[in-house]
């Protein structure tokens, strides 16, 4: 389990759904450290544009189909749990989802 891996997880209220991984790579292959950081991703209908708390995955990370990204809940989940490897969120894909997590959460940046 890698930062940026799209693996699918049995949320509880939303079952079984790809999440991204947010938790740097130190935390997700440290045995010590049982959960990881992550987003939940929802399948999206065709025509749908993401919402302003959302960013968008599809075949190029490694999904079946167009899927969206929750920007605005990060979920701490137990590793043990995630199953099944999708893919790997592409590298202009993280710098979005990044700035739409900062955006959504209101997180201050520093202005050097």
């Amino acid at each position: 389990m890698n930062q940026w891996d799209i693996i699918m997880f049995p949320f509880s209220k939303e079952r079984r759904h790809p999440a991204v991984i947010i938790s740097n790579d130190e935390t997700c292959q440290n045995p010590d450290f049982e959960e990881v950081n992550a987003l939940l991703c929802t399948s999206a209908k065709v025509n749908r544009e993401p919402k302003k708390t959302e960013e968008v995955l599809d075949e190029a990370d490694g999904l079946d189909w167009k899927t969206m990204v929750r920007c605005d809940r990060i979920h701490l989940l137990p590793k043990v749990n995630f199953d099944d490897k999708k893919g790997t969120v592409t590298e202009e894909r993280r710098h979005l989802i990044a700035r739409r997590i900062v955006e959504v959460l209101r997180l201050p940046i520093s202005r050097r």
